[in-house]
């Protein structure tokens, strides 16, 4: 089953090949296993380009999107990232393959999920991702400033908490919207405000919390 795995990751990793520049977005799509992610009853299913559910109303996003996310990104070795929405684990594993594991630091909002992704990080070999319970919108500030963070929910607008955490230069990246949302990138200035880029309709889960 494995060399199966394997095959489907490879044909995967051709799909999404045409949307992203960076060929170390490939390279990290085709290091992590994306079947460990999921729930055993939808494994034949794992390299599909699609989202998939993944338990308590939660979905592990589409190959191509983390693609094109990693991709928008500035993903260099050595930067630090934080992720919003830490899910399954599996556009952490990704981030890790292109940042390091230890350049990791995610927030997720279901205790029983962030335990999940944890366990399953530390077992395919990136146990150094850091992952905390709690709400998305306060970041987590003992480990800023961050070069780059990234939400994997949408959310109504950049929360200021983790827009601060930002250093300057810094890249932000997140569906923002309710019903109808945007891939919205932004830069933050020195003065602390974002110059954002558009990048198309999404659709995501909603950010949970108060």
């Amino acid at each position: 089953m494995s060399d199966n795995y394997e095959a489907a990751r490879e044909r995967m990793v051709r799909t999404v090949a045409s949307r992203v520049d960076d060929d170390r977005v490939l390279e990290a799509l085709e290091s992590v296993p994306r079947h460990a992610f999921v729930p055993p009853n939808r494994r034949t299913s794992a390299y599909e380009d699609r989202p998939l559910p993944i338990g308590d109303g939660q979905t592990i996003s589409a190959p191509h999107m983390v693609a094109m996310m990693a991709d928008t990104l500035d993903l260099e070795p050595g930067t630090e990232v934080l992720e919003i929405g830490t899910g399954c684990g599996y556009h952490a594993a990704v981030t890790a393959a292109m940042v390091g594991a230890e350049h990791v630091y995610s927030v997720e909002y279901s205790a029983d999920l962030a335990e999940q992704a944890r366990d399953q990080l530390a077992a395919i070999g990136y146990g150094d991702v850091s992952v905390r319970t709690g709400d998305g919108r306060d970041g987590w500030p003992e480990h800023a400033p961050y070069d780059a963070a990234y939400f994997t929910c949408a959310t109504p607008a950049f929360p200021d908490p983790v827009v601060e955490q930002l250093r300057p230069g810094g890249q932000l990246l997140a569906p923002i919207g309710t019903g109808f949302q945007t891939l919205v990138e932004a830069t933050r200035r020195e003065d602390g405000t974002l110059e954002r880029t558009e990048h198309g309709g999404v659709r995501f889960v909603e950010m949970r919390g108060e």
